[in-house]
């Protein structure tokens, strides 16, 4: 038994292992690095509006889901997605779990391109018939030196010092072993066959590094390595990091989504904009309201950029990113009419930014409300401004993010919970005073 008291197996879902919620089936398409190109999203809206309810959920991994799957859809589904290349493994699809910095080689506050990486490091995980006994929740991150995946938490991660070297995290927590960028990807399917070897070792259910019993030092040791001391340099040199291994923290699709312990400045999570400093083509990140997107606003984003995409750019015209937002490679000016124009948001003072939600009812079997319908209603009123807030449907607070947020919550009664105070929906926006 671990920590967390696991004594089942990890039941995350996929595309294969549908989850049955109270509107239907409920299918998770991984997204390493969060990337899709035009065609791809065309593909995924498609079976969103023939197969489910319509819409696309992005989540806090960069992954999209589709709701209220009619039974025998799931199959459909499948098959879809292999023949556009959205399922490359069926014995490994849910474990396809990277995040990468979004704005990774777009701009000069990298230190790295870590896409790349990702690439590799999806196909040695695919290659390794073990690590599809990894858990769903089990998480890899490559953060290209900006620190914004910092608060992910990731069982697995590096991150970049500058663009020779490489530092590598265990359970969210720096261990001073520094490598290579290209060797990165070799080094983190070796961590996560460790785990599932010391997972055995203990006989543990764990889901994540950090609910074994010295999980990380154990997994340091199996690679034949050892904490270092923790690295002292300014920025420009390496980064600051920490020395010690993380509490045990669980963090699944619905958890933390843009800060935690360890906080990163929320300028640090790409807002609504186009992306500064840019390098080559015009990058503009696309805020999109309680990260659910219907079928016209895919079909906007997608015909944004299969324009450049038409024009032989690589498959990464499209990046999912933590704050349930969409990086579009290739944007013109004259491209921020149509895509405000479908309810998506372009202004980095948008009240939509940093507000996030469950899905609510009709959902979720648990919530007590239609969350999201009160928060289309009420948002809209508000100023624009840096707090996170986020609405939940029942006390579970699914999805919620790290750090500080305003905390809304449906009540039985009716009505919500704002910090701990009740209130009707029309005064939530009151006792929210985004600042």
């Amino acid at each position: 038994m671990t920590p967390l008291g696991r004594t089942e197996p990890d039941r995350c879902p996929g595309v294969l292992a549908v989850h049955e919620a109270a509107d239907g089936g409920l299918a998770r398409v991984r997204l390493p690095g969060g990337v899709l190109s035009a065609q791809q999203l065309r593909v995924l809206a498609a079976a969103a509006v023939e197969l489910g309810d319509g819409h696309l959920e992005l989540t806090s991994r960069a992954n999209v889901q589709i709701r209220a799957l009619r039974p025998g859809a799931p199959v459909e589904l499948s098959e879809r997605l292999y023949a556009a290349g959205l399922l490359p493994s069926i014995s490994h699809e849910r474990v396809r779990n990277i995040l990468a910095s979004p704005l990774s080689g777009l701009d000069t506050h990298g230190r790295y391109d870590v896409l790349p990486l990702a690439r590799d490091l999806d196909r040695l995980l695919c290659a390794r018939p073990a690590l599809a006994e990894l858990p769903g929740r089990f998480l890899f991150a490559l953060d290209d030196g900006r620190g914004d995946l910092a608060s992910a938490k990731a069982d697995v991660a590096v991150r970049m010092v500058d663009s020779q070297l490489a530092e590598l995290l265990l359970a969210g927590a720096p261990t001073g072993v520094l490598l290579p960028p290209e060797q990165a990807p070799d080094l983190m399917v070796a961590a996560a066959e460790a785990f599932l070897a010391e997972r055995a070792q203990q006989q543990s259910e764990a889901w994540r590094l950090a609910e074994l019993l010295n999980g990380p030092q154990r997994v340091l040791a199996r690679l034949g390595l050892q904490e270092q001391a923790a690295l002292q340099h300014v920025p420009g040199e390496h980064l600051a990091a920490g020395a010690g291994t993380a509490q045990a923290v669980e963090a699944c699709e619905g958890g933390p989504a843009l800060e935690g312990e360890g906080r990163v400045p929320r300028a640090a999570v790409p807002r609504a904009g186009w992306v500064q400093d840019g390098v080559g083509v015009g990058a503009f990140v696309v805020g999109v309201p309680l990260g659910v997107l219907d079928g016209e606003q895919a079909a906007v984003i997608a015909g944004v950029a299969g324009g450049w995409e038409s024009l032989g750019a690589s498959e990464a015209v499209l990046r999912v990113t933590r704050g349930r937002g969409v990086v579009v490679v290739g944007v013109a000016e004259e491209d921020l009419t149509q895509l405000a124009g479908c309810g998506l948001v372009v202004e980095a003072e948008s009240a939509w930014n940093g507000v996030t939600s469950c899905a609510g009812r009709p959902g979720c079997g648990k919530a007590l409300g239609d969350v999201r319908g009160d928060a289309r209603r009420v948002v809209p009123g508000w100023s624009g401004g840096q707090k996170a807030v986020h609405w939940s449907g029942c006390e579970r607070r699914c999805g919620k993010p790290g750090g500080e947020f305003v905390d809304v919550v449906a009540l039985a009664s009716g009505g919500y919970s704002v910090d701990g105070v009740a209130m009707t929906v029309d005064e939530v926006g009151d006792g929210v005073r985004v600042q």
